[in-house]
């Protein structure tokens, strides 16, 4: 679009507004590199074996993220000079300033940051797999996970202090299935709400996301 009407250089709100948009797009790759980084660590997804790669150049059983861990790395060069650009380009001495000139030309750099990122956290994604079995373990060695459904529920059914009973009975403790069917069975409800209750389980207490991913699909 045209600008009719601008001081002695030509303003740069629109860059800025281009830069700004680019940052929120590499804050997204740059979230899911540190959550799949993590997801990593905690052996919830395996990273494929590629025989030419080295992990350590000390420990050679190591197989590291790497292309998560160079996305990063890229994303926060760009973002700096974005940041900056952003800074930079909107103020000018005496509306005559040429130190514009300079900073412009690294534009491209950013940019090339930016795209090294997004290819890495592509590359990155076609070499991991999730790795059901340390899942499905966690989930059997952690079954308080469910207090939340089941102090909802009892919420629902106008059970005083539901909250706090889950809380006495799983906080700070490690329990099994077992102590918390003893719970259920304890509950002074109706016999379908314990059914309901029994029926709970780490493995199938997903809540809605099945139906909120279906829909964003």
């Amino acid at each position: 679009e045209e600008n009719l009407i601008t001081t002695q250089i030509e303003p740069y709100d629109n860059f800025a507004e281009i830069f700004h948009n680019i940052i929120r797009i590499n804050n997204i790759f740059l979230d899911l590199d540190m959550d799949l980084w993590t997801y990593i660590s905690m052996d919830y997804l395996k990273q494929k074996v590629k025989e030419d790669e080295i992990g350590s150049s000390a420990m050679p059983q190591k197989v590291n993220p790497i292309d998560f861990e160079n996305s990063e790395g890229n994303i926060g060069v760009a973002n700096s000079l974005l940041n900056y650009f952003c800074n930079k380009l909107a103020i000018s001495r005496l509306q005559r300033d040429l130190s514009d000139s300079t900073v412009i030309r690294n534009i491209g750099v950013a940019f090339a940051h930016s795209i090294i990122a997004y290819q890495s956290t592509l590359k990155g994604l076609e070499k991991i797999e999730v790795n059901k079995g340390k899942i499905s373990q966690d989930l059997k060695d952690y079954p308080e996970i469910i207090s939340e459904g089941i102090q909802t529920i009892l919420r629902r059914e106008g059970i005083e202090g539901a909250y706090e009973k889950m809380k006495e009975l799983t906080r700070g403790k490690k329990i099994g299935k077992d102590d918390i069917k003893k719970f259920i069975k304890n509950l002074n409800v109706a016999e379908e709400v314990k059914k309901e209750l029994l029926e709970l389980a780490p493995e199938n207490y997903i809540g809605l996301a099945k139906k909120i991913c279906d829909i964003k699909l």
